[in-house]
């Protein structure tokens, strides 16, 4: 018998299993259950749950330009992480890339790093691919992918505020985000090149909360993912000392720990940086100096 890769596989046991589901025989390549809903009990099969809803369930960003962006003029999402979903889908579910993306093979739902953990959780997503930074701690939580883009951290203030270096900070409020890693990054990053500052740190739930915040006066400097930052970026704004690269950290898909989804969603990652793919991605949202 001929020698064909896993991904190829699972798309010709999907077909099979697509064209079996409507009458309920979800047998051969799938070996679990036919449940219809979002989650799946214990031992259950997360490909064969999938395969029979028709669609993944994704966690994703709406308010970071280029990976995970919700256009409020053609309320679709859209950039490179959306992408990455629409790919994940294709391989699960037995069809083309662009095949799932005319189809709308994947459900978007906003998460913020206090939502995406408990929704893989509970199954009601499959996937969160949301600039979700790869840890050891949250690997001892759930499954992440092969890292498919590095980042790191920033600190943006508007540029009336008189901060001009790390130092500044001293006494200062930086905003961050709920259940981020920003917080630590900064203080490693202080020790590390013996700023004696402390500043102090106040959480906000969401990006857009942090940005008003900053722009109202009741912080000093809005710290997150630079891409991020770029996400709210203009003439009044600036980073502190860019050339400082600190925080910096890899970006994974996670799902479910133990999952026959996991294996899926990595090996098409690999292929997709192996490909070519994803560089061709970062070009398109990001630019090409990315």
């Amino acid at each position: 018998m001929k020698d064909i890769s896993r991904r190829n596989f699972l798309q010709v046991c999907g077909l099979g299993i697509v064209a079996a589901a409507g009458t309920g025989a979800l047998a051969g390549c799938s070996g679990g259950s036919d449940g219809t809903g979002s989650g799946t009990g214990s031992g259950d099969s997360k490909i064969a749950t999938i395969k029979a809803r028709g669609k993944l369930n994704c966690g994703v960003k709406a308010d970071v330009l280029g990976y995970g962006y919700l256009n409020t003029e053609t309320n679709e999402y859209e950039g490179l992480e959306i992408d990455l979903c629409y790919q994940i889908a294709a391989a699960v579910l037995g069809v083309s890339y662009d095949e799932a993306k005319e189809k709308k093979l994947c459900e978007f739902t906003t998460v913020t790093p206090k939502t995406r953990g408990p929704l893989i959780d509970n199954d009601s997503l499959d996937i969160v691919c949301a600039t979700y930074t790869i840890t050891p701690e949250r690997e001892e939580d759930w499954d992440f992918s092969t890292s498919y883009r590095t980042d790191s951290v920033g600190i943006m203030v508007m540029k009336s505020s008189g901060i001009a270096e790390m130092a500044d900070f001293d006494g200062k409020i930086i905003g961050v985000s709920q259940g981020s890693t920003t917080k630590d990054a900064i203080l490693t990053m202080f020790e590390d090149k013996g700023i004696g500052a402390t500043p102090e740190f106040k959480e906000y739930p969401d990006y857009p909360s942090i940005n008003s915040a900053l722009e109202s006066g009741n912080i000093d400097a809005f710290a997150m993912d630079r891409s991020t930052l770029n996400t709210y970026m203009n003439d009044q704004k600036e980073l502190v000392q860019p050339d400082i690269e600190f925080g910096t950290q890899d970006y994974g898909i996670a799902s479910k720990k133990g999952s026959d989804l996991s294996d899926v969603v990595d090996e098409t990652v690999t292929e997709l940086l192996d490909n070519g793919w994803m560089d061709e991605e970062i070009t398109t949202w990001l630019g090409a100096s990315a």
